[in-house]
């Protein structure tokens, strides 16, 4: 207790100071791991500032805010959170979009599972049988798993794949199922398939975009932010290093262009 209260006490005669120089902290969501992480990399040394990033699911991510967690700055995969959040009365303004998302069909090496462009493959492996685990990001809070199950209703597979569904708790660990192995494959994020730490491990496929509503991706600020979360919000809107990022990992730009 005594050291708490010492921490404590340093922070505080520190003062805004201390502020300025922390880490901005950046609740993200999960389709955004490695795109953002080089993001950071490039902000870092542009400003010589650090962020300590944090990603889930955005539907809990942005409950986390609602209850109160320290965040400054937030990334949904939907846009919606982000509005709720500024009705509440939790941010500043309502933010901004900063990419739309795209799905991609992915299998890893072992699988028996075939990825091409007509989706032949998955349509034959539901049908006969022969899927035993498919992983989609769970859909009550992951917008990227609302989307894949409407992906799954156009091609008319979702009540017949319904019985060998994996549900990750986040695109990122929808992801991990089936790129491990321990599913014959996945509907993930595009943004996630094409990091080379993953796409070395199977074959994708995009997913058209036309098949599921837009994954309109948005950011704010959080009331309590500081001056780094600040920065990193506008080079994310500014920054041409940032932009190129964003298109490389599949994210489509919000302007459409």
């Amino acid at each position: 207790m005594r050291g708490s209260a010492a921490l404590l006490a340093c922070w505080l005669l520190a003062g805004p100071a201390a502020t300025q120089d922390r880490p901005a902290l950046v609740a993200a969501a999960a389709d955004l791991k490695f795109a953002l992480g080089d993001i950071a990399n490039a902000f870092a040394r542009e400003t010589g500032r650090e962020l300590r990033i944090t990603y889930g699911s955005s539907g809990d991510l942005a409950r986390q805010i609602g209850q109160g967690a320290p965040f400054e700055m937030f990334m949904s995969a939907d846009e919606r959170y982000v509005l709720d959040l500024h009705r509440a009365g939790f941010t500043r303004g309502a933010g901004v979009l900063y990419a739309v998302g795209r799905l991609a069909l992915f299998a890893p090496h072992s699988s028996s599972l075939t990825v091409d462009p007509e989706f032949r493959g998955l349509r034959a492996a539901v049908t006969d049988g022969r899927l035993a685990r498919f992983a989609i990001p769970n859909p009550e809070h992951a917008p990227y798993g609302r989307a894949a199950r409407e992906v799954l209703e156009r091609l008319g597979l979702w009540r017949r794949v319904q019985p060998v569904l994996v549900f990750g708790e986040n695109a990122s660990q929808a992801m991990q199922f089936a790129a491990s192995g321990s599913c014959e494959g996945g509907l993930v994020p595009l943004s996630l398939a094409t990091a080379p730490e993953v796409s070395s491990l199977g074959t994708f496929q995009p997913i058209p975009a036309e098949w599921h509503t837009p994954l309109r991706q948005r950011m704010v600020l959080v009331t309590r932010a500081g001056p780094a979360a600040a920065a990193f919000f506008d080079f994310v809107q500014r920054s041409r290093a940032a932009k190129d990022i964003l298109a490389r990992f599949g994210y489509a730009p919000p302007d459409g262009t």
